[in-house]
C-alpha cells in the first residue's frame, strides 16, 4: 500500500478530523509549549534555508498527543515545501517506499509516523536514500539480474515514534536532529485551550480554560478533545459560554477527575491497591487484571501515572505510591494487611 498524501485542508475532511486540522498550528510561532525544542528547530530551519539545503532528517519521540505530527507539518511549512505522510506499519515492501521517495521534490518532507514499526526490509532499503539520496533497485532475477541506482531529490525524513527504544541503532544514527517532546505544564495547556476556543468560535472564561487545562494529562490532544466535549455540554444546557461551573460539571460527567485521571487510570490504581494489595505487579498480570492490552497500558496510561508520581516501576513490577493511596482515599497497608477505605 502506497503512502497517503495528506493535504492540510479542512474542506477535504469531515467531523472531528476537520476540527483537528482546523486547530492544528501551521507555524512555529503558533505552536505553544516545548520552548527549547522550538528555539532549536527554528535555528536549524533558518540555517538550512540560508544554505539552500534540505533540513537534516528529524526524529521526534515522546508520548502520544504531544504534537509530533503537527511539528512535521510545521517543518514543511517553515521550509516552504510539500509533505508526504505515511506510517511504519503500512510500508510493507520496499516497492511501497520506492514509489513515495521517487515522487518527492527537492527539500520535500516525508513523514513516517510510528517509524519503529517499519518492516526490516523496508528499513534497510531506506538507508541509502537517507545517506546518499539514492535507491539501489534489483532488476530481473537469476543470472541476468542487475542492480540499477535511482537518484532521488534531496529530501527530509521526519520520523515520529512513541517508543524510541525500539528504533534500531542503524536507523537512529541516520537522523541528524533528535527531539524529545515532554508533557506540557498546565500554563501551556491553558493557552492551547484558549487558542483552540478562539478558532472554534467558543466563548470561554479563564476559569473554564484552567479547569480543562488542569485535567488534560499534560497533553494538547486531550485538552482539545475535552474542550470540544465541554462545549457540547455548554450548548445543550443553553449556555454558549464555558465557565468554571460548566467545565467542572462536564468533566465530572466525562469521569475525568481533578488530576486528569479517567476511568482506566483509576481502574489501574485500584487494581494495584486492592487486588494486589500494593505488591509489585508485572505488566502482563496487570493487563489481564484490568482487561486492557499490555502495550496500551505501557504506552498510553503508564507514562502519565509515573509522571504524576502515582505508580512506580521497579525491577519486580509496578507498585502504587503513597500519592496513589491518598488520591484514592485509602490508607497504605502494612505488611499482612489490606488497604483501608477512608472515603
Amino acid at each position: 500500500m502506497a503512502a497517503e498524501e495528506r493535504l492540510i485542508s479542512p474542506e477535504r475532511l469531515s467531523g472531528e478530523e476537520a476540527v483537528d486540522e482546523q486547530i492544528r498550528p501551521r507555524k512555529l510561532d503558533e505552536f505553544v509549549g516545548q520552548t527549547r525544542l522550538k528555539e532549536n528547530l527554528r535555528v536549524f530551519v533558518e540555517a538550512a534555508k540560508k544554505r539552500d539545503e534540505p533540513l537534516e532528517h528529524v526524529l521526534l519521540f515522546g508520548p502520544p498527543g504531544l504534537g509530533k505530527t503537527t511539528l512535521a507539518y510545521i517543518v514543511a511549512e517553515e521550509m516552504g515545501t510539500a509533505i508526504r505522510c505515511s506510517s511504519g506499519p503500512i510500508l510493507e515492501r520496499p516497492a511501497d517506499l520506492a514509489g513515495v521517495l521517487t515522487g518527492l521534490g527537492g527539500k520535500d518532507v516525508f513523514f513516517i509516523d510510528e517509524i519503529h514499526r517499519t518492516n526490516k526490509a523496508v528499513e534497510e532499503f531506506l538507508y541509502p536514500a537517507l545517506e546518499e539520496f539514492a535507491l539501489d533497485v534489483l532488476i530481473d532475477k537469476g543470472p541476468g539480474a542487475r542492480s540499477e541506482r535511482i537518484t532521488l531529490s534531496r529530501f527530509t525524513l521526519v520520523g515520529a515514534t512513541t517508543r524510541s527504544g525500539l528504533i534500531t541503532a542503524p536507523l537512529r544514527s541516520r537522523f541528524g536532529i533528535t527531539f524529545r517532546l515532554d508533557y506540557y505544564p498546565a500554563e501551556d495547556l491553558f493557552h492551547i485551550v484558549q487558542r483552540s476556543a478562539r478558532i472554534l468560535g467558543v466563548t470561554i472564561e479563564d476559569s473554564g480554560a484552567w479547569e480543562i487545562a488542569g485535567r488534560a494529562r499534560g497533553t494538547p490532544r486531550i485538552a482539545n478533545r475535552l474542550l470540544r466535549r465541554v462545549r457540547d455540554f455548554a450548548q445543550v444546557r443553553g449556555n454558549e459560554r464555558i465557565d468554571e461551573d460548566i467545565a467542572e460539571f462536564a468533566l465530572e460527567k466525562l469521569d475525568v477527575d481533578s488530576r486528569g485521571l479517567d476511568e482506566m487510570d483509576k481502574k489501574i490504581l485500584m487494581t494495584l491497591v486492592d487486588k494486589f494489595g500494593g505488591a509489585p505487579v508485572g505488566l502482563n498480570s496487570l493487563a489481564v487484571a484490568v482487561g486492557e492490552d499490555a502495550g496500551t497500558i505501557e504506552e498510553v496510561y503508564e507514562p502519565f501515572l509515573v509522571q504524576e508520581g502515582l505508580i512506580q516501576r521497579t525491577p519486580r513490577g509496578r507498585v502504587p505510591t503513597a500519592q496513589a493511596y491518598e488520591h484514592l482515599g485509602k490508607r497504605q497497608r502494612r505488611a499482612g494487611q489490606g488497604s483501608l477505605d477512608l472515603s
